[in-house]
């Protein structure tokens, strides 16, 4: 019996030094997620206007849930996937398209979408939330409000999120995973499209520069 409770009260010590090393660990990364796929921007495009004639939108994702976990961003032309950036947690990317309407798909052990309707010479920001799935996290675009971008919050939030930009890579990785994408952009999208259109997130003019 005494060794049984010597036995119980070593796996109790080691769980717990599981436990701190856990913690410490999470201390020591600040949450932030790891880099694959991509790279630190060589130049913070964020901080600059659009090209001329043309619209930008930030995609941010300042959450530290999930940070173990890239969520991978996309535009869907012509009813396919095209990749954007592969986005970790306390990261951000700056993406500059033609003005008009625009289908996003962000992607996680699921598929999630964003309309938008953006204006030449304007920027605009949408989040990227993560939430808890079934084997991995999943993730949603939420288009920013003028509240939102006037808030303390969200100047926190450009503070604390490191720019990302694609590269070669990025592209190879979308290349090899091409079948789960298609496949997920088209049983998700019929399920997005089953919504009530005010359940569909747009994203629009809520900035002047």
């Amino acid at each position: 019996m005494e060794n049984l409770y010597k036995s119980k009260g070593c796996s109790m010590k080691k769980i717990i030094n599981y436990l701190i090393l856990a913690v410490a660990l999470l201390s020591l990364s600040g949450c932030s997620g790891a880099i694959k796929n991509m790279q630190i921007a060589t130049v913070d495009n964020t901080l600059t206007k659009p090209i001329e004639g043309k619209s930008k939108v930030i995609f941010m994702r300042p959450s530290t849930l999930a940070f173990g976990i890239q969520s991978s961003l996309f535009k869907i032309k012509d009813k396919k996937p095209s990749i954007i950036a592969i986005i970790a947690a306390k990261k951000k990317v700056s993406y500059d398209v033609e003005p008009g309407k625009h289908i996003f798909m962000i992607m996680g052990e699921s598929a999630d979408f964003m309309y938008a309707n953006l204006l030449p010479n304007k920027t605009y920001y949408a989040l990227v939330t993560p939430r808890m799935g079934i084997w991995k996290a999943r993730f949603s675009l939420k288009p920013l409000t003028n509240m939102e971008l006037n808030s303390e919050e969200f100047k926190q939030w450009i503070q604390d999120c490191q720019t990302v930009e694609s590269n070669t890579d990025t592209k190879i990785w979308a290349n090899e995973n091409i079948e789960d994408i298609q496949e997920n952009y088209i049983e998700y999208y019929k399920d997005w499209m089953g919504k009530d259109a005010s359940k569909r997130p747009l994203l629009v003019d809520y900035i002047n520069n």
